[in-house]
């Protein structure tokens, strides 16, 4: 019997390394598939995040491109104002010196008027300076001749 004893040890024994290499097997096949699995999500998650990461680069390129746009109209706006106001700060200087000319002369016709040198100064031929007659002079032929559209008509 001693020998049926130990033949039952022994099949208990290798029953019970059998069942635990199997259990072992199915731990290792359960761990792969959950490694495949986990490795699958990774994929799907990095895969996701490039995507996003994408279409907001699209996004910001096109922002960019819409912005570059804006920069470049206002530039060209601000130049052109810059250049208007080039022209008019020339035409206000130039109107500003005609205006002390014209003040100049009305101010040398005042002193003349009060001096008694002439009596009407605008018109020379009574005055008896001779610079009074030639400022007189000046004065009209430097003026620019100005129609009106009503005189163009006839």
């Amino acid at each position: 019997m001693e020998s049926s004893s130990s033949g039952t040890t022994s099949s208990t024994i290798q029953s019970s390394s059998g069942s635990e290499e199997c259990l072992m097997e199915k731990r290792k096949r359960k761990r792969m598939l959950s490694n495949r699995e986990s490795a699958r999500r990774s994929r799907m998650k990095k895969q996701k995040l490039l995507d996003d990461l994408t279409a907001q680069v699209n996004h910001l390129k096109k922002e960019n491109n819409e912005i570059v746009t804006s920069v470049s109209i206002t530039t060209q706006h601000y130049l052109t104002v810059e250049a208007e106001n080039s022209v008019l700060r020339a035409q206000l200087d130039e109107l500003n010196h005609r205006l002390q000319s014209l003040n100049d002369i009305i101010e040398f016709l005042d002193s003349n008027n009060n001096n008694g040198m002439c009596s009407n100064p605008l018109v020379g031929l009574e005055c008896n300076d001779f610079f009074v007659n030639q400022m007189n002079m000046s004065y009209m032929m430097n003026q620019p001749l100005m129609a009106s559209s009503d005189a163009l008509l006839y």
